[in-house]
């Protein structure tokens, strides 16, 4: 019989809502997933993708992660994992440096073997390439065997990959399809094979509002009873909270009614996502979002989707965009350098044809001084700066490189140690391109 956790998705390095106390939320729910696999004594821990949110992580967001490794490791526990969409290069994998530190394996078309079951995988591959897939696997002297893989898989919600065809051609008879991708937990059987997905392990998205978690798999002889090999059962993790308050206003109602609502959650270190419908009188969402964060919420966002018809003409009136540019600003945690070329972009004093000429010769003027590409802090506590949309625009369905405003954070331990050379052996010195992140071939 094997025991594995099954888990994808974690998005590690995703300041949600340019918060790096969010950044730091998705780091901890990875490490919540290892802790409970040393905890549980499993046999493997099995990541389906997405392990970064990002292809070009940064360096306090990489060796958090091995960190975390580190402890799976010292448990003598195995990490198999693929490479999702979001940390997908189009040289080495960021998962090939942890395999080459002896951290995890790479899953592929050679099997894998823990106890008894023989794990393949499938990285994510974009739909133009498909057709070009054979499905070839190595074949196993095991009992069972799983097909780990990344993508969005039929017949779950948002899929374009043909489930019953990659089964059907693939030279293996898989007992389970253990997937990522879909931050939506679901199971189904296809063609005797049962296809899983854990879900993200954080909240990316306003659209996420079931409570986060990972699967915990058992192959072996009456797993879940009956004749059935494969037990599949959902195991719940503590992440940050989220408050979704959903107010309808009527004719005479306003703010003072969004706020009775937002009364009634607990709103302590949480997230808080107002959603606002139907009529009513206007409402300020900055105020509404002052008033929640004073309340104790973390970060609060929120969406007025009303739509007001009128025939009167409304006049409007703007307060100094400058000052509401530097207050925004001033949230982003921006470095020195990136104000310059933020400053040469919005001056009126350069023209147009010359911003590109004078935004290059910021840059190398700064090349060589790396304090002038780290974070500046802001003046208040966290510089949560973001638009006033309860979607928080953190979708995961499609094929971007979802680049966000990513800054310093620290590893699970709290602070950063040490860093990785070339050769995979520790350093006091590590390697940074120009933009504060770290490239992989600096590495592999």
């Amino acid at each position: 019989m094997t025991r594995v956790i099954h888990t994808g998705d974690t998005h590690v390095g995703y300041a949600q809502y340019h918060s790096q106390v969010r950044r730091q939320d998705f780091l901890d729910a990875f490490g919540a997933v290892i802790d409970d696999s040393i905890d549980g004594d499993v046999d493997a821990v099995v990541h389906a993708g997405d392990l970064f949110h990002d292809r070009r992580p940064e360096l306090p967001d990489l060796m958090g992660t091995i960190s975390v490794l580190r402890r799976l490791d010292d448990a003598d526990i195995p990490f198999l994992a693929v490479v999702g969409n979001h940390e997908s290069t189009r040289g080495g994998q960021w998962l090939d440096l942890f395999e080459r530190l002896g951290l995890a394996t790479r899953l592929g078309d050679e099997p894998t073997v823990v106890g008894d079951t023989a794990f393949y995988g499938l990285d994510h591959v974009p739909v133009s390439r498909r057709d070009d897939l054979d499905y070839a696997f190595a074949g196993h002297g095991v009992d069972h065997a799983a097909l780990v893989a990344h993508g969005l898989f039929e017949p779950f919600g948002y899929a374009d990959w043909d489930t019953a065809e990659v089964l059907a051609e693939s030279d293996i008879d898989f007992d389970a399809m253990l997937l990522g991708d879909n931050h939506k937990p679901d199971v189904a059987e296809v063609d005797d094979t049962w296809v899983t997905y854990p879900g993200s392990t954080e909240r990316a998205s306003a659209s996420e509002r079931e409570g986060r978690g990972y699967n915990l798999v058992t192959f072996g002889p009456d797993a879940a009873g009956g004749d059935d090999c494969v037990d599949i059962r959902r195991r719940a993790l503590d992440t940050r909270p989220f408050a979704f308050v959903e107010v309808e206003l009527h004719e005479g109602e306003g703010e003072s009614r969004v706020r009775d609502r937002i009364r009634e959650h607990d709103l302590a270190d949480a997230v808080v996502l107002v959603d606002v419908t139907g009529g009513g009188d206007p409402v300020t969402p900055a105020a509404i979002e002052t008033f929640a964060t004073d309340e104790g919420a973390l970060i609060a966002r929120v969406n007025d989707r009303r739509e007001v018809e009128t025939d009167a003409e409304i006049e409007v009136s703007f307060a100094d965009p400058e000052d509401a540019v530097r207050e925004r600003l001033d949230g982003m945690d921006l470095s020195q350098a990136a104000r310059d070329v933020e400053g040469a972009v919005r001056t009126d004093s350069i023209p147009d044809a010359n911003v590109r000429e004078t935004v290059k010769d910021r840059v190398e003027e700064r090349i060589d001084d790396v304090a002038a590409f780290e974070r500046v802090e802001p003046d208040d506590s966290e510089g949560d700066a973001d638009e006033n949309d309860a979607d928080g625009d953190e979708g995961d369905t499609d094929e971007s490189d979802a680049d966000d405003d990513n800054a310093d954070g620290n590893d699970a331990d709290g602070g950063v140690t040490d860093e990785i050379g070339k050769d995979g052996e520790e350093t006091n010195s590590g390697a940074r391109d120009g933009d504060g992140q770290v490239s992989m071939e600096d590495y592999l």
